[in-house]
């Protein structure tokens, strides 16, 4: 068997899961860690590979086969994404929602001036919840939709708390609005507001001295992340961040309400829903299921920057077309 050559740039919490998660593939071999720290502080778990400085990338283009991108979407992708298309295959989970658009088209540019294929915004929302979307939508043509996140911890959204100036750590969780989902369940086709859905809740571990009221202030009025929201901060000690909000869950559901019939007269809800123990690890394994599809696009000589919508299920997956059919179908 070929084994497909991984790369991961990044090293936190997504990236240590995309080390996890080709040890249950047997397809995959990872090759190296990229990392904007010293490589001599990064202890890799894998016998035998190493760390390099993510500068070094570039000199290792014809040995490794798609570059996993774990770096966070605020300030990490809009740069990694579009660099790292010239010299790799690439998959990222970045999900801005409200700036993939403009993603896509950068890395597009990249990938095609590099002859690459690089597969944006694979995790799970933006990913496996964006191909529910889609799907429900074309069986319920007519029919409204809606999203649920949580409760859970939101990686994109901690790291952009972290970014603000005095914050040392933090942790955001996006909380559901029981009302607003029954409501749906019901088939009661609510008109909801990203207020009227969610609640976002933020425990922040301030450096010393720092301006608390700012840091709230800041938090609260960032756009594409927390100013649409009724959010709450809370200010907590390193050793409370480190006790009670340690662990990393998520989910959420993706719901579809629908009406068919000659006068409309029947009702539908579709509902896709994940539970996760360890969010970075969920969405390691749905980049890597996305890392073999990229490389298969890739030996066949596509190129350019793709979306989940624009990749057939059986590229994601190590059995043949025959196995699918005989076993899954």
């Amino acid at each position: 068997m070929q084994k497909i050559r991984i790369g991961i740039v990044g090293y936190g919490n997504l990236g240590k899961s995309a080390e996890l998660g080709i040890r249950q593939n047997e397809d995959m071999e990872l090759v190296g860690i990229f990392t904007r720290r010293d490589p001599s502080s990064i202890k890799v778990v894998t016998q035998g590979v190493k760390a390099y400085h993510i500068d070094e990338a570039k000199n290792m283009t014809n040995q490794i086969d798609v570059m996993i991108l774990c770096g966070g979407s605020m300030s990490d992708l809009p740069k990694q994404g579009p660099e790292f298309a010239h010299y790799f295959n690439t998959v990222d989970g970045f999900d801005t929602h409200a700036k993939i658009p403009e993603y896509y088209a950068e890395v597009e540019k990249a990938a095609k001036a590099g002859n690459h294929v690089c597969i944006i915004s694979s995790g799970w929302d933006p990913g496996m919840f964006s191909l529910n979307r889609l799907m429900s939508n074309v069986i319920l043509p007519e029919g409204n939709d809606y999203t649920f996140w949580g409760k859970g911890v939101s990686q994109g959204h901690s790291d952009a708390i972290r970014r603000v100036e005095g914050v040392k750590d933090a942790k955001q969780y996006t909380v559901p609005i029981e009302s607003a989902i029954e409501a749906v369940r019901n088939g009661e086709n609510p008109t909801l507001t990203p207020r009227e859905k969610h609640l976002r809740e933020c425990y922040v571990v301030a450096e010393e001295g720092a301006d608390r009221a700012k840091i709230e202030e800041t938090i609260k009025n960032m756009p594409n992340y927390f100013a649409e929201y009724n959010t709450i901060v809370h200010f907590i000690s390193e050793e409370e961040l480190e006790k009670n909000h340690s662990g990393i869950p998520h989910g959420g559901f993706v719901i579809r309400s629908g009406k068919t019939g000659m006068n409309k007269e029947h009702s539908h809800i579709i509902e896709y829903s994940l539970k996760l123990d360890s969010n970075p690890e969920f969405t390691a394994n749905v980049l890597l299921a996305y890392a073999r599809a990229a490389f298969r696009f890739h030996k066949e000589g596509v190129s350019g920057a793709k979306s989940v919508f624009d990749i057939a299920p059986a590229y994601l997956s190590i059995k043949s077309g025959e196995e699918l059919r005989k076993t899954l179908l």
